[in-house]
């Protein structure tokens, strides 16, 4: 009781002795006394080395900054040395590739320029070259002018892409100008190429990658005065003479021949073919075939000479030669029904790229080019076959008109309804809340009367 008393009035508390302290507080019990640290004599036992690493790790000697090979070694550069070939290998390649399909098609320009130069007064980017002095000293001015020697210089062909090259060829009589595309391997890219395959062999809407040339020529149509420049009055003139007599005119109609492989994913990729109809024919060779409007357009074009230049093109280097004056793709609006006349002509390339691999097509292609005045003098049908060819056109217009005439009249009846609808906004905010309950209490028994009336028609 009595040291109950004097611990709450703050009496003096007995100090527990060092041998009566309760074991869970042993260890708080009194702190060791400390000890003095022995002197060694010799430093280096007792004073820690804090440059020394751990065992198992070897020491880095830290040397200037480019001595690099004093801080490294071999082992270091494993990752790299399996990384570095396939960057070699896949740099490599992709230079062979470039540089194999320019080649590839630089042969094609050079075994196709002179019937090229022969057709045409400029082909490529540059323009003609003017004749040299020693040309004109040694064989005259008209004889340098007409020389077949050529030096194909860059601008005979321009690279648009590392597997598409491109030309241009103007200044013929009946024809505009014409475009030339080459499309090659993605050689410079052999992964892209095997993909491209793989997947092709898997969904027939992927074609296989191939090469291929496509020329298209685009006729004047009677439109010389649009596109040819004329610089003074006197060509103005002759230009005028020359429309009056003959003209560059024809009759518009769509008449190909096709590989029969090629014809199926023509007829699908191109609205024109998909006006005409197959038809074998017996002076074709068995792989080749005639898609054709009328069957006197095709008794009038194939000729013997387009006959043997096609079986001497042979079956793996010719694809189609198309005359159309319909659009590639389906027409959505009347504009785009408005004829546009050209030729084109599709030829597989070949493996090699010597330019001596492409003699068996070069009657084909001489041809092509004279293809436009053939049309212009006798591309000319009786009008029951020009009826009948027309007929299909008219048709597709007359669609095309509807729908116009759908889509006009949709717009009218938007802006009607947007009229009446501001025109009913601007009545209602002049009125009182009395006169918009009433005015809208009317229109909605307006609305319910005309549902009752519909419903009393359908029944």
């Amino acid at each position: 009781m009595e040291g109950l008393i004097k611990g709450l009035f703050g009496g003096q508390k007995p100090v527990p002795s060092a041998g009566s302290v309760d074991n869970d507080f042993a260890d708080y019990a009194e702190a060791p006394n400390p000890s003095p640290a022995s002197i060694s004599p010799n430093p280096s036992a007792s004073t820690p080395n804090f440059g020394t690493l751990p065992t198992g790790v070897s020491g880095v000697t830290y040397t200037k900054w480019y001595r690099v090979w004093e801080r490294t070694s071999p082992s270091d550069f494993y990752q790299e040395a399996l990384i570095l070939p396939f960057i070699v290998l896949l740099c490599g390649l992709h230079y062979w590739g470039r540089q194999y399909n320019k080649r590839k098609a630089r042969s094609w320009i050079a075994a196709h320029a002179p019937t090229l130069e022969k057709e045409f007064a400029v082909v490529g980017f540059g323009g003609r070259k003017a004749p040299s002095l020693d040309d004109v000293q040694s064989s005259g001015l008209a004889k340098a002018m007409a020389s077949d020697s050529l030096i194909i210089p860059d601008e005979l062909l321009k690279e648009k892409t590392a597997m598409e090259y491109i030309t241009y060829a103007t200044g013929r009589q009946n024809v505009a100008f014409m475009d030339i595309k080459i499309s090659l391997y993605k050689r410079y890219n052999p992964l892209t190429l095997l993909i491209e395959y793989g997947l092709s062999a898997i969904m027939e809407s992927i074609r296989t990658p191939s090469e291929k040339m496509e020329a298209t020529i685009y006729a004047f149509d009677g439109k010389e005065k649009d596109l040819v420049p004329v610089i003074n009055q006197h060509e103005a003139d002759e230009l005028d003479a020359r429309l009056k007599g003959k003209g560059s005119t024809y009759d518009g109609f769509v008449w190909a021949v096709v590989h029969k492989d090629a014809m199926r994913q023509l007829r699908d990729d191109r609205y024109d073919i998909s006006l005409t109809t197959t038809k074998d024919h017996p002076k074709l060779p068995a792989w080749a075939t005639i898609m054709s409007e009328s069957a006197e357009v095709t008794d009038h074009l194939l000729t013997s000479e387009l006959i043997e230049a096609v079986e001497q093109t042979g079956d793996e280097a010719f694809e189609n030669l198309v005359i159309t004056d319909q659009p590639l793709d389906r027409p959505r609006k009347l504009d785009e029904t408005a004829p546009k006349k050209r030729v084109t002509l599709t030829l597989r390339l070949p493996s090699s790229a010597s330019p001596e691999a492409y003699k068996s097509s070069l009657a084909l292609f001489s041809y092509y080019l004279r293809l436009p005045d053939i049309l212009v003098n006798s591309a000319r049908f009786r009008p029951e076959v020009m009826r009948k060819i027309r007929a299909t056109r008219d048709e597709e217009i007359r669609k095309l008109r509807k729908v116009s005439d759908e889509e006009k009249a949709e717009d009218r009846r938007s802006e009607s309804d947007k009229k009446k609808k501001s025109d009913r906004d601007a009545k209602l905010g002049k009125m009182s809340a009395d006169e918009q309950r009433k005015f809208l209490d009317k229109e909605r028994e307006k609305e319910q009367r005309k549902l009752g009336k519909r419903q009393q028609k359908k029944a």
